[in-house]
Order: structure tokens, then sequence, then C-alpha cells
């Protein structure tokens, strides 16, 4: 099988202006899932279009859209699985904020952790099978990571989920979750042209904005929303 993921981000990775950082994503477990939650998230955004008069090249996001048409997108997702790494920045080491690299690399670990720990839930209920599973396609809205940026977190998921990573610090082998996995591709996207990132910027901007409010309780009510919460 295939699983396609889908992924944005919410907040700026700076703990002087922001205490909270967010991954989130939506996961379809095969192409028809994709395609039909492709459909239907097009034919709500068309509806919102028309009874909004908006322009028809206008990009439905989070930041120009009303708060009652985000809920009706948020409300959109309900039964599509969904993963989220909220990253507490004051946890956060100083020395991997002062650095452009260590800073790239633990946000690489931390989407890595997000959608790994998503995976691990869908697994151990039985919604997913470790040997069926062949490939792993990324989306990411695409911002300023280079391309060398991209081959990194591809090669980090696949170690992460195919040939399993060490950790030095504990002394400890964390297995991998797919052997027989085949791949990973990780493709850096404009959201205007992928409506499926625009869904995940409408959720990545939900969590976002209940981790200001400290409303942790509500993140944990969305239903098939799998949290990492980080460091």
């Amino acid at each position: 099988m295939d699983i396609f993921v889908y992924s944005d981000e919410s907040g700026v990775f700076d703990p002087i202006h922001n205490e909270y950082f967010v991954f989130s994503g939506i996961i379809c477990l095969s192409k028809d899932e994709r395609d039909n939650c492709l459909r239907k998230y097009l034919g709500l955004e068309r509806e919102l279009r028309q009874r909004a008069n908006y322009d028809i090249d206008k990009e439905l996001k989070a930041t120009t859209i009303t708060i009652k048409e985000k809920r009706k997108l948020f409300s959109s997702m309900k039964k599509t699985y969904k993963f989220c790494a909220i990253i507490d920045q004051k946890r956060v080491n100083k020395n991997i904020i002062c650095n452009k690299k260590t800073k790239q690399r633990f946000l690489d670990y931390a989407f890595k952790m997000g959608l790994k720990n998503a995976l691990k839930n869908l697994i151990s209920q039985n919604i997913i099978s470790c040997d069926e599973v062949k490939n792993i396609h990324v989306f990411c809205d695409e911002h300023t990571t280079a391309t060398n940026g991209r081959y990194e977190l591809e090669d980090g998921l696949f170690q992460e989920f195919k040939i399993g990573t060490f950790n030095w610090s504990y002394n400890k082998f964390f297995e991998p979750l797919f052997k027989k996995m085949d791949s990973v591709n990780v493709q850096f996207l404009c959201s205007k042209k992928q409506p499926l990132i625009r869904a995940s910027d409408i959720l990545a901007n939900r969590i976002y904005f209940h981790c200001t409010r400290n409303e942790f309780d509500k993140i944990r009510e969305v239903e098939n929303l799998f949290i990492k919460q980080l460091p």
C-alpha cells in the first residue's frame, strides 16, 4: 500500500516571539482515499468561494478567510486521519535555536516524530499493517528550504521508517516501522496548487490557536488526530 501525507506548519520557530511551533497534516492510506479527500475539500472550497464571492485566484488559507469559513473547512476533515507535532519552544535547548543547521535538524526531527507517532498508532489500532506499506509520499508546503534540505528530510524519514535508528545517548536501537517498505518521497509544493496542503494549513492554524490559549484539552478532543508534544 501507498501512504500519502500532506503537511503544513504554523508559528515561527523563534522562542523570543512565539511560544509554540506546530507541524500538522493529513494522512491518506490509499490513492482512492486521497482522491476522495481531494474532491471533498475542493468541493467545499468551491462552495465557500461562490458564497463569499471570492476571486477565482484567491487562495483559501487560514490567514485569508473568516473564522466561520475556517471552522467549516476544519470540520470537513473530521473523519480524516491527522497528525501534529507541537513544539514547546521554551523547553528547546538554546544551542539548537542559535544555529541555522541545528534548527533545521531539530525541525526535521520534530516532523519525523509527529508522523511516526501517528503511524505507530495506526499500526497498533490494526488500521495499517507493517508488511503492506510499500511507499510513503510526503508533500509539504513550499518555503525557503534548500534542495539539500528536502533530501535530508527524505533520507531521515527513510532511515526512521525502513532501517531504524540508534540513539547513542541512551545506547538504544529503535526498530523500523516498515521493514519491507521500498521508498519515501518528499516534495515541497506551492499550496496554491495543492488543496490538501491548504487543508493542512487550516488544521495547523487551529492547533496553533489552541496552543496559544493553553487549550490542549480541545486539541485532544479533535477526532482522528494523533498528537506528539516535543521536546
